[in-house]
């Protein structure tokens, strides 16, 4: 799930899930609405931030 790899990376990071989520001023619990599936433009925003590709937070190699 998009979610679980966003929470790992965010975990990284140093940062929770909320918090990444306040940064890019998304509205609480958005990311957990993410299952297989996420916004491109929200998603790149997540990479973006978390300095990583995008590939890796849909769980491709």
């Amino acid at each position: 799930m998009i979610y679980d790899n966003i929470k790992k990376e965010a975990k990284k990071k140093g940062y929770s899930v909320r918090q990444l989520e306040r940064a890019l001023f998304f509205s609480n619990g958005t990311v957990a609405k993410w299952g297989k599936r996420a916004p491109s433009d929200k998603l790149m925003q997540v990479a973006d931030f978390l300095q990583v590709d995008p590939m890796k937070l849909l769980g491709r190699k």
